[in-house]
């Protein structure tokens, strides 16, 4: 339902701090100014998830870091910002959306700091945790101020444009990441990546202070204490004995980790339930699920983004390690894969108002040609890989995850009321980083582990066939969504 809204009177920048208590009704709209800053804030996160991919062998040469606290500078990230994401959308709910946006922007720029001054591995490690804790901060007040500021056309655009910037920041991570490393700015070498956050997220600030509007839910909720608990253990035994099994040795502990998740998320589900019905405020409302827009797009995003972060880590991983190419020329080519996603995000909004969920239905069906084209080029010259050979099957794949992921946000927060904004952002925001994480864990732990025995022409070929299955069930669920998204 559209609401009334009515601009903010002129005068002095209130504090960005100070909680709006002004009704819904009262709130003013995003403006393209305001929209722009808020879709920077969200591009850092996003660009920081996969920026280190290209800068972990330099690291390890200079921190001498080995391989099981490698797997922490690039998983620490990953694991923190997919725990928090949820408690970070609903303390958006309750203490002002700008609020928290602003205080996750500054620190984002402390904590990147922090790793762009790293002295050891480990301070690294513990600086890249705290770099994704405050990414959860952050992210989950994008969705949902744009959620709760827009309404119609105006939400399914600026949600397009969202599901484009988050794509197109994984890809350009690991271009500019490996650009930035070799370019080797004032001698910061790998440290550059991260130092140029700083004055990129101060900008964000400054621009969110100017044109944010303030906004949080009419009936903000207490934080749900067991609930959140529950959830972290689960998320915990689940990807920290994946992300780092294969680095120690898949020791005794990562098994009891493991054996741990099922009961874990079981529980988490039986008291989110219960406290719901008990009139409670659960983390995660299950209730949103009974959304089918939501519930159906949730199961497209955990097979799309999964193939997506495997894919990712795992030809950064062939073109730097199996291939020894350098990180400019891995950056570059990577490039096709960025303008193919572009080129369908920016032709996606117009697509989706003709088409519909059938856009999503091409893209699932234009990506696996890319991942074929792919896997024939690699099993046929994978010595002579290179940008050239490799460009077909990149700006396929690229095509293809553009028509999938540009409008899969508007799909799953089509429906979300306003006052739940934060929560069903939050919820969206998490599965897509857990969904980024498993992938990684999952298909590129099983490549690591067999690119000794198999070499990494054969290891690539055989984790690209299996994300053949997960495309053709990103298929088959694209068929279930509404066909109208207006």
């Amino acid at each position: 339902m559209t609401q009334q809204l009515e601009r903010p009177p002129a005068g002095p920048v209130h504090s960005p701090l100070r909680s709006d208590r002004t009704p819904a009704s009262a709130r003013a709209t995003l403006t393209t100014a305001g929209l722009v800053t808020v879709l920077l804030g969200a591009f850092l996160p996003m660009l920081d998830f996969f920026v280190v991919n290209v800068a972990l062998p330099t690291i390890d040469a200079q921190l001498k870091a080995g391989p099981a606290v490698l797997e922490l500078i690039a998983a620490g990230y990953g694991i923190a910002f997919a725990v928090l994401l949820v408690l970070g959308g609903r303390l958006g709910d309750s203490l002002g959306r700008r609020r928290l946006f602003l205080i996750g922007v500054a620190a984002f720029a402390v904590t990147s700091l922090a790793c762009g001054l790293a002295p050891t591995a480990w301070t690294l490690v513990a600086a890249r945790v705290a770099q994704g804790a405050s990414a959860a901060l952050l992210t989950p007040q994008v969705l949902a101020i744009i959620t709760a500021t827009t309404a119609g056309n105006q939400r399914a655009r600026a949600l397009s444009i969202y599901g484009a910037v988050g794509g197109i920041s994984v890809v350009i991570g690991q271009v500019l990441g490996g650009m930035l490393v070799q370019a080797d700015l004032f001698g910061t070498s790998w440290r550059s990546i991260f130092l140029l956050n700083v004055p990129f997220a101060l900008l964000t600030m400054v621009l969110a202070v100017r044109s944010v509007p303030e906004n949080r839910s009419d009936t903000p909720n207490r934080v749900d204490v067991p609930g959140t608990v529950l959830l972290s253990v689960a998320l915990l035994s689940l990807f920290v004995p994946l992300m780092e099994g294969r680095a120690v040795g898949w020791p005794l502990w990562t098994w009891l980790l493991l054996a741990l998740f099922p009961f874990a998320a079981w529980a988490f589900v039986v008291v989110e339930r219960r406290t719901e019905r008990a009139g409670g405020s659960p983390l995660v409302p299950l209730s949103l699920l009974r959304i089918p827009e939501m519930r159906r797009g949730l199961g497209i995003a955990v097979p799309y983004f999964g193939n997506f972060g495997a894919f990712m880590f795992i030809i950064a991983i062939t073109l730097q390690q199996g291939l020894k190419l350098s990180p400019v020329d891995a950056g570059w080519a990577l490039v096709p894969l960025a303008v193919g996603y572009f080129t369908s995000s920016l032709a996606g909004p117009r697509l989706i108002g003709r088409f519909g969920s059938r856009v999503i239905t091409a893209g699932s069906l234009i990506n696996p040609l890319g991942t074929v084209v792919l896997l024939v080029t690699v099993l046929t010259d994978y010595r002579g890989l290179g940008v050239l050979t490799l460009l077909p099957g990149m700006a396929l794949t690229g095509l293809g995850n553009g028509l999938i992921g540009t409008p899969l946000f508007r799909v799953v927060l089509a429906k979300v009321p306003h006052d739940r904004a934060g929560v069903g952002s939050g919820l969206l925001a998490t599965t897509q980083q857990s969904s980024l994480a498993l992938g990684v864990a999952t298909l590129g732990t099983l490549f690591l582990s067999l690119e000794p025995s198999l070499g990494t022409a054969h290891g690539l070929a055989l984790v690209l066939g299996i994300e053949l299955v997960g495309a053709a069930l990103i298929s088959f669920l694209s068929t279930r969504l509404p066909r109208s998204m207006g």
